[in-house]
């Protein structure tokens, strides 16, 4: 109990300036499977009006994870952001789009994108909002969406494995799901919060009970290096919390160790050391 006082002792102390004028960026909303497969991660950017009559919003697509068919009365401009994902229109080739990569889909062109099986994609979606919302059609099969040979089996990437796997350990540490995150955690797995240590018991009772809740970690930059079956991983996040009723606002540098066990990559130990540079 001492060590976990301290723990949001530090914090508190760290953070108290910046709590002081901390506005809540948009949060995005995991999007019900209604028109898509898989998860989907929305933030809403810009609602359209009579004056600004673009909607813009970001959206995060987990391994696997595609939109329907459907077309823009308006047409549509996605920019990728992040990762790698799949891009068609009917009657023509799949396209592969990546980070960096700007795609502009004219006015009431039926067409899909998505994930691709082994890689997440992030991109920022602008349409005109002023001719019309977007249309939904059919559902994707699975042939438009694997190629025609659907069973075929992708070769297995480690380095994409252990980045999805740090991105749903974030998303469940924000949503209190202790017993998924226990899941994929090692019984010896040591937590190092600025000097606190915890065991795998007291970090997931602290997250539990909410003496810290981790509301956002804004990845800004990730690698991932491996030896034998060891899996180290350096992000830098801005962290978003809420400590000590709170709300924060704090750079990190995070380290975690993962280990393959039969197949399975395990969380060993996940350090947080913050940095001196402002989020």
């Amino acid at each position: 109990m001492k060590k976990i006082n301290y723990l949001l002792l530090l914090l508190a102390i760290s953070t108290t300036a910046l709590a002081q004028d901390n506005t809540p960026a948009p949060k995005a909303e995991k999007s019900p499977n209604v028109h898509h497969v898989g998860t989907v991660f929305l933030k809403e950017l810009n609602t359209a009006d009579s004056i600004f009559t673009t909607s813009i919003a970001e959206a995060t697509m987990e391994a696997g994870a595609r939109l329907d068919w459907h077309k823009h009365p308006g047409g549509q401009i996605l920019m990728i952001t992040n990762g790698e994902g799949y891009y068609q229109e009917r009657n023509k080739p799949k396209q592969t789009v990546r980070k960096g990569e700007v795609v502009k889909c004219q006015p009431d062109v039926e067409h899909w994108h998505g994930a691709t099986p082994e890689t997440a994609v992030s991109y920022i979606a602008s349409s005109p909002a002023q001719k019309g919302k977007t249309i939904w059609l059919e559902k994707l099969s699975e042939e438009d969406y694997f190629g025609k040979n659907p069973n075929k089996t992708a070769p297995r990437n480690k380095e994409q494995e252990i980045l999805q796997l740090s991105k749903t350990k974030w998303r469940l540490m924000a949503e209190k799901k202790v017993d998924s995150l226990s899941m994929f955690m090692d019984d010896q797995a040591m937590f190092v919060h600025m000097g606190a240590n915890m065991n795998k018991e007291q970090e997931l009772n602290v997250i539990k009970g909410g003496m810290i809740q981790y509301k956002h970690a804004e990845i800004q930059a990730t690698s991932v290096r491996f030896i034998d079956n060891i899996a180290i991983v350096l992000d830098k996040i801005k962290l978003t919390a809420i400590v000590g009723g709170n709300e924060v606002i704090n750079p990190f540098t995070v380290t975690e160790v993962y280990m393959e066990k039969n197949g399975k990559w395990i969380l060993c130990s996940l350090s947080f050391t913050k940095l001196l540079t402002p989020p």
